[in-house]
């Protein structure tokens, strides 16, 4: 019962991540299902990607709605990282659980500064993306989501608004897209590491997850971009900081 209470709990949270934010919700899942519920690092990644694929297709049909996905723009994204994707993925179930575990750590501390740091660039047209370096964003964003079991899009938000100069609400929509794409990608090399899986925990996980990012969406509604982004980002601070001491120590 204990495991259930925190699956649906640590789901929760992940969706409003994503729903509200366009992203976060995989660098809160890995943790929540490695400290809290028990699954390897290797386990919790595949879970992830699991988890994230089905909240972020969720929360991105509530954003489309709403006109807030730039849907060339994320096409290129997304294709650009489907080959990178995989073949991190692929590379990922051979690299040792603590090596794992450090680069997520030390990716989630940098996608937290990022975040931080980045000035939303309201109002700049779709036109005013350039192809080569959309491109060359969506296959880094493709590798990290292969290699950590991530769906991007704690570091595509940045991305899009620091690099693309994207208007925050159109970053949140648009990175949706490229981490559903990502997700499934790496998903086709992860089938060896499902077996792991425990899914008692991992169905109602996704379950409040899906439900979640419905109340993130609503909740980006009331609460600016800036003020979203900055708690997030305290908050991935904090988790970093934990589990690169986990890793180390």
């Amino acid at each position: 019962m204990t495991a259930l209470v925190l699956a649906l709990a640590a789901g929760a949270v992940v969706g409003v991540a994503l729903g509200a934010l366009g992203g976060g919700g995989s660098v809160l899942a890995v943790p929540a299902l490695i400290y809290l519920l028990g699954l390897t690092p290797a386990a919790a990644t595949t879970a992830s990607l699991l988890i994230v694929t089905a909240t972020s297709l969720t929360a991105l049909t509530a954003h489309a709605r709403a006109g807030h996905v730039r849907w060339r723009a994320g096409a290129l994204l997304a294709a650009a990282g489907l080959l990178p994707a995989a073949a991190a993925g692929a590379a990922a179930t051979r690299l040792p659980q603590a090596a794992l575990t450090g680069a997520f750590a030390v990716v989630a501390g940098v996608a937290a500064v990022l975040m931080l740091r980045a000035t939303p660039a309201w109002g700049t047209p779709a036109s005013a993306v350039r192809p080569v370096r959309a491109a060359g964003t969506g296959a880094g964003l493709g590798a990290l989501t292969g290699l950590l079991g991530v769906g991007g899009g704690f570091l595509a938000v940045p991305a899009l608004v620091t690099v693309l100069a994207f208007e925050m609400r159109a970053a949140v929509g648009t990175s949706l897209l490229v981490i559903s794409a990502n997700s499934l990608a790496s998903l086709a090399t992860r089938g060896a590491t499902t077996a792991e899986l425990g899914w008692a925990v991992i169905a109602p996980f996704a379950g409040a997850a899906i439900l979640g990012a419905w109340d993130g969406k609503r909740l980006a509604a009331k609460v600016s971009g800036t003020a979203l982004r900055r708690a997030f980002a305290v908050v991935l601070l904090a988790v970093s900081a934990f589990m690169l001491a986990d890793a180390v120590w």
